[in-house]
Parts: structure tokens; sequence; C-alpha cells
């Protein structure tokens, strides 16, 4: 089942990046994998699948040591917010944190990263419809955390991320995104989800994170 659902999530990828123009190869997939089970993740690495994300730090600390043990081209990547208390972990285990978003977070993954030598790639996550609820930075402070990263931090950022307000038009937030990232050199763009993903690929996406379509519903109990 979650073999042929990942078939059919790829292919409408391939599908929606050849109608904008692309190149299929340019848009990663990455299968979110929160409140499934780790047999749900093996089943997807069997069907060819690598590339993982991630919304809580002890869930996937309790369920990914072992899989990247015995997978280890597994990737795997934080899309969810991370707490300053959690970075410890989060570097030591992820291999891409998408949601660094305030100075001071930064530096804590930065003095981390300094502290046991390893780097995990990282992505600016912009918080585009400026939700209170929602984690990411304000998009009129963008560019000056690029700039504290880069220039006090040390840190190399790829890209930005983005989860648009769940009833609006999410064009708008993709487009707004990509203008972010052309304009500071970066060129990673990780957006769109199950039901918009095709939108974000015509905008430039270079990473979808699609989760229920492949591995079914959620029980969040």
């Amino acid at each position: 089942m979650i073999a042929a659902a990942l078939a059919a999530v790829q292919d409408r990828i391939n599908e929606a990046a050849r109608a904008a123009g692309r190149d299929p190869d340019s848009v990663a997939l990455v299968a979110v994998s929160k409140t499934h089970p780790a047999e749900a993740v093996e089943e997807a690495v069997l069907a060819g699948q690598l590339v993982f994300g991630e919304n809580r730090v002890q869930e996937a600390k309790a369920k990914f040591p072992d899989l990247k043990a015995r997978f280890p081209q597994l990737e795997l990547h934080l899309i969810g917010p991370l707490q300053t208390n959690k970075v410890r972990e989060a570097v030591a285990l992820f291999d891409v944190i998408e949601s660094i978003d305030r100075p001071k977070l930064a530096r804590a993954v930065a003095d981390e990263m300094a502290r046991i030598g390893r780097k995990p790639r990282l992505l600016i996550q912009v918080n585009t419809g400026r939700e209170d609820q929602k984690a990411g930075c304000d998009p009129d402070h963008v560019d000056s955390l690029i700039t504290v990263c880069r220039d006090q931090y040390h840190l190399e950022i790829e890209g930005l991320m983005c989860i648009p307000p769940a009833e609006a038009d999410p064009a708008p937030h993709f487009r707004l995104l990509a203008e972010m990232a052309a304009r500071n050199g970066l060129s990673v763009l990780s957006m769109g989800m199950s039901g918009d993903y095709p939108a974000a690929i015509r905008a430039g996406a270079t990473h979808v994170r699609v989760g229920s379509a492949i591995f079914g519903h959620r029980d969040y109990a």
C-alpha cells in the first residue's frame, strides 16, 4: 500500500515538474512520517524512499536511530518547531533542520554544531501568513536573520521553508518564499504538502513534504 502510494505521489510530482518546464529530478520528495511507526518508514525505504521528515525531536529519537543504523543512506529532516532545549538532540540526529526561525535558536545550533563537529544542513522557516500560533520568522525579518546566521554564527543557510495558512490560497505564499530565497542567493525551497505540492512545484519548490498521501491519515491519539 505504501509502495503504491509513493509511486502515485512521485508520478504526480514528475507530472507537475514537467508541466512547469522543470526537470522532475529537481524536486525531492520528503516523506513525512510523523505519528507513523518505524515499520511504515521501513516499508517506504524498501520501496525506494530515502528522505523523511519528522515534526518532533522526541518522536524521531525514538524511531530513527535504529532505522538509520540499518539504512545508512536514509536522510532525516526536522520540519517542526525546534526549542533550544532540544538542540543537542536535533543536531545529533537530523541531517537537515528546516526550522531555524530566530537568532537565539541559530546561535544554539551553531554552538552545538561546533561542540560535536556535526553539520546538519539548515533552512530558515518563514511564517508567510504571520500566524500567531505558527512558528517561523516574520517575512520582514528574514533578510536580517539570514545575515545574522551567516555573519555572526557562520552558519551556511541553504534555503527557506514555509507552511501557508490552511485556508488560504498557497500560491502567493510560495511566490513570496521564492522571491525571498532569490534575493538572498538561496537555492533550496521546502514548500508544498499533500494538498498543494503541485502548486509549490510550479512556484519553484525543490523539496515537497508529503505525509498523508503516502502513509494515510494520522492517529494523533
